[in-house]
């Protein structure tokens, strides 16, 4: 199927190559982020037309605020899938073959490094928010929190996938390949 070699669908940006699971699991990163997305925009939408005729729903300000954390970091996991994370490559883009496998998979180890603390202090962060409520909607502020070890443990899911890919030999262009 299409989602099983990391295509998903028409209506998501392509995906490198992945085996079924993963790509089953990137795809439904992909349309949460969508479902999230829409969601924020028809919240945010709506408030802003009640704004002209001089009604506020403070509770849809916080909600798209929650629903920001978690669209951000899991935003972060669909750019880590396909290798759009923001990097600065002058010197790496320079190396070729094993150099290049090598400079690839340093980045990516110590990207990991950085994803794994983050998981790690995140679910911290979030455990100890739990007695901690939001104003408004009166629900766990760990339930805004959790967004950033989620999303932390989805990146590294990719770099992981992508420092297997380089112990396999696979060039950066057949990782990125869609």
């Amino acid at each position: 199927t299409e989602i099983a070699h990391g295509r998903g669908s028409a209506m998501l940006p392509p995906a490198p190559h992945a085996p079924g699971p993963l790509a089953a699991f990137g795809a439904a990163v992909d349309w949460t982020v969508v479902g999230i997305g829409a969601v924020m925009i028809t919240l945010v939408f709506a408030n802003v037309m009640l704004h002209v005729v001089g009604k506020d729903f403070a509770w849809v300000t916080e909600l798209a605020e929650l629903l920001m954390v978690w669209v951000t970091f899991l935003g972060g996991a669909c750019a880590t899938r396909r290798g759009a994370q923001m990097t600065i490559t002058e010197f790496i883009d320079k190396l070729e073959g094993n150099a290049r496998r090598g400079a690839d998979a340093a980045v990516d180890l110590f990207a990991a490094g950085v994803l794994g603390a983050l998981v790690w202090y995140g679910i911290n962060l979030t455990i100890a928010g739990w007695g901690n409520e939001l104003t408004v909607l009166h629900v766990p502020m760990s339930t805004q929190y959790a967004g950033m070890p989620v999303g932390c443990a989805a990146m590294l899911v990719w770099v992981l996938w992508d420092l297997f890919r380089i112990a396999r030999g696979d060039s950066r262009e057949a990782r990125l390949k869609n």
